[in-house]
C-alpha cells in the first residue's frame, strides 16, 4: 500500500513539473497585428517558445489592448509586464536619449540610421538599466514622409495646419514650422482625420497604409527624412529568474528580430509606398522648397538636442558623425 501512494505521489509530481517548470509573460505592444514590427514580435516569441520547449510563453497583446503606447515603459519597468515594445522616442521626454533617432535629417538612409543605432546603443542600454530594463533589439521604421490633403510646396503652405504629433520631436517640428500640433497614437489615426482633429502628418509609408490613409488623405511626400525606431526591452529582474538556457533563447530570438526587423522595414519602405499609390494617394517628390526648409528645421533641432543631452549626447554625435 505504502508503495502503491508513494508510485502515485511520484506519477503526479512528475505530471506537474512541465506546468510548474513553465514562466509565462504578457508581452504588450502598440501597434495593430498587421504591422511589420506586431508581426516580427510574433515570430520573435514563436522563436523563443521553440527554443525553451515552451518552458518560457510569451504572449503578445497588439494594438494598445493591455495598456496604451505612452504606459507600456512604466508596466514593464514596474514588472506590471516584463517585457514590452515602444516607439523608443515616446520616452523622449525621460531622458533626449531616447530622441535621437526622430531628429528630422539626421539620417536620411538605411545605413544612416544603422550608424546611428550603433553609435546610440551604449547610451541607450545606459539609460534602460537605470530604469531597471534591457534592451532586447531595435528596428527602424521606413522613412518618414509627409501625408496631407493637397500638395504641400513650402514650410508656409503647413503654417496654420492641425498637425498629428506622436512624440516631442513632432511635437517641435509643428511649433517651428507654426502648424497646431494634436498627439494621437497610431490606432487613432483614421478617427483623428475623419473628426477633423488634424488635416496633416508626418509618419512611414507603413503606419499610412496600415491605417488606410486614402480614405482621408491624398498626398505622400517622399521626404526620405528620419528613421525612427521601436525597442523591444525586457524588465532585467524577471530576465534574471530566467534559466540560462531561457536567457540564451531570448537573446539569440532578439538578435534574430532585429535582423529580420531591419530588413522588413527596408522592403516596407518601397511595397508600401506603391500600395499608397496603388489606393489613389499621389506619391510626389518634395519640392526644394519644402525640402530645404525642413533640413533647416532639423539643423535647429539637432543644435537643440545636443545642448539637451549634454556630454552623452555630444559623444553619442561624435561617434555617429567619425
Amino acid at each position: 500500500m505504502f508503495r502503491l501512494v508513494t508510485l502515485g505521489l511520484l506519477a503526479a509530481a512528475l505530471a506537474a513539473a512541465p506546468a510548474a517548470a513553465q514562466t509565462k509573460w504578457d508581452m504588450p505592444t502598440p501597434y495593430g497585428d498587421g504591422n511589420f514590427h506586431t508581426k516580427n514580435v510574433r515570430q520573435f516569441v514563436e522563436d523563443v517558445d521553440k527554443a525553451t520547449s515552451g518552458q518560457l510563453k510569451i504572449v503578445v497583446h497588439s494594438g494598445g489592448a493591455l495598456f496604451k503606447h505612452p504606459e507600456i515603459k512604466k508596466t514593464v519597468r514596474q514588472g506590471v509586464a516584463p517585457i514590452g515594445e515602444i516607439l523608443e522616442s515616446i520616452a523622449s521626454n525621460e531622458s533626449p536619449i531616447y530622441g535621437v533617432d526622430s531628429i528630422p535629417f539626421l539620417t536620411a538612409s538605411y545605413a544612416d540610421a544603422r550608424k546611428l543605432y550603433a553609435a546610440q546603443k551604449p547610451f541607450l542600454e545606459k539609460k534602460l538599466a537605470e530604469d531597471g530594463l534591457m534592451l532586447l533589439y531595435s528596428v527602424a521604421w521606413p522613412s518618414q514622409g509627409l501625408y496631407s490633403k493637397k500638395e504641400i510646396k513650402s514650410l508656409e503652405d503647413m503654417s496654420g495646419l492641425k498637425f498629428r504629433t506622436y512624440n516631442a520631436a513632432t511635437s517641435r517640428i509643428a511649433a517651428l514650422i507654426k502648424a497646431v500640433p494634436t498627439q494621437v497614437e497610431a490606432p487613432d489615426i483614421p478617427t483623428a482625420f475623419s473628426t477633423g482633429r488634424v488635416e496633416s502628418m508626418f509618419t512611414s509609408p507603413s503606419t499610412g497604409a496600415d491605417s488606410k490613409a486614402w480614405d482621408f488623405l491624398s498626398h505622400f511626400h517622399d521626404l526620405q527624412g528620419w528613421q525612427p525606431r521601436n525597442i523591444v526591452f525586457v524588465n532585467k529582474a524577471a530576465f534574471d529568474k530566467l534559466t540560462p538556457g531561457q536567457q540564451k533563447a531570448l537573446k539569440d530570438a532578439a538578435a534574430a528580430a532585429e535582423a529580420r526587423g531591419w530588413t522588413a522595414s527596408e522592403e516596407e519602405f518601397t511595397t508600401k509606398k506603391k500600395e499608397l499609390a496603388d489606393n489613389g494617394i499621389t506619391v510626389v517628390k518634395p519640392a526644394a522648397a519644402l525640402l530645404d526648409g525642413l533640413k533647416e528645421v532639423g539643423k535647429q533641432m539637432t543644435v537643440e538636442w545636443e545642448k539637451s543631452a549634454g556630454a552623452d549626447g555630444k559623444a553619442l554625435l561624435d561617434a555617429y558623425r567619425k
